[in-house]
């Protein structure tokens, strides 16, 4: 079963799409920059024959509406968006969220969100930590040891494109021309061994773009300047690309004092891992999945369990 339909967030209608059966447990799928919700589609196919399984394009992107400002990008604004979604879908039980990139931003606000949480049976994150994690593991390596400048460079110059997007104008007028999805998809495949296929990258991919490096604009520098760390009691699955060309494993360190429960699993991919291997990330979903529902802890689980922490005081 598939149902299309339209969602009201935080302002604006949002293109939802559902595959399986209602009853079933819930798992939404949250996409990145510069994507839309047909990022999902292997997974979906993967996942939609015993779950119910939601994805959606984000305010900005696809078939979704796009704010009016840059103010509507602000991520209480996307945890709105992302609550609203959960209401329509699973009014009656909490969702398992699974979310890459900026959806994982999205995410992981939203799991640390006082009044939101509580709608999240179970998180699984691929390369988006919060962005005040990524703010204060900087000024935890404000140091002249080798180690912190190796990791601190390192993540620097995987991150060059953040200060490309606050230029003005020039980001945009790079995804303007008819090539410029074209273009994409072949350095999806050849870079990051992504299998792209008709509906990604999304034939809006031009206004995707152009709206959503708004998200940048509207959030890093102000978290950058005034962080603040978070907890979850959610448990938290985060799935680790050691490849990933943007977002490193170090970056990463830490998280495990902003959850409860969590298990970091690295795996041998890139940034897009959701494409490039579907299949194994279909299970490594399930087994949280399997986890939360039914009490049964996988030895993959087991094998990537963290210690668990409490909140700093």
């Amino acid at each position: 079963m598939v149902i299309e339909a339209r969602v009201r967030g935080a302002g604006l209608s949002l293109s939802v799409t559902e595959h399986g059966e209602r009853g079933r447990p819930t798992v939404v799928l949250v996409h990145g920059f510069p994507d839309t919700r047909s990022v999902w589609g292997p997974v979906v196919e993967r996942l939609a024959a015993d779950l119910h399984v939601v994805s959606y394009d984000v305010r900005g992107a696809g078939r979704s509406e796009a704010p009016a400002s840059r103010a509507g990008y602000a991520l209480p604004l996307l945890v709105e968006d992302l609550a609203a979604v959960v209401d329509q879908t699973s009014p009656d039980a909490p969702v398992h969220l699974v979310a890459h990139d900026w959806g994982s931003i999205q995410g992981w606000e939203a799991v640390t969100t006082r009044g939101v949480a509580h709608r999240f049976a179970s998180f699984t994150s691929v390369s988006g930590p919060p962005l005040d994690h990524a703010a204060l593991w900087a000024r935890r390596h404000r140091s002249l040891s080798p180690g912190d400048l190796r990791e601190v460079l390192s993540q620097a110059l995987h991150s060059w494109y953040i200060a490309y997007f606050r230029l003005p104008l020039l980001p945009e007028l790079m995804t303007r021309s008819r090539r410029a999805a074209a273009l994409w998809a072949v350095a999806l495949h050849r870079i990051e061994h992504a299998r792209t296929d008709g509906n990604w990258p999304a034939p809006t991919f031009g206004a995707d773009f152009s709206h959503g490096v708004e998200l940048y604009r509207a959030n890093v520098y102000g978290r950058m300047r005034r962080p603040v760390a978070g907890h979850t009691e959610v448990p938290v699955q985060l799935i680790v690309p050691v490849h990933d060309r943007y977002v490193t494993p170090a970056l990463l360190d830490g998280l495990e004092e902003w959850a409860s429960s969590m298990w970091r699993r690295p795996v041998d991919a890139g940034h897009w891992v959701i494409r490039s291997n579907p299949d194994g990330f279909a299970a490594w979903v399930r087994e949280v999945v399997s986890f939360v529902e039914d009490g049964v802890e996988s030895d993959g689980l087991r094998r990537y369990r963290v210690a668990p922490t409490q909140p700093a005081a």
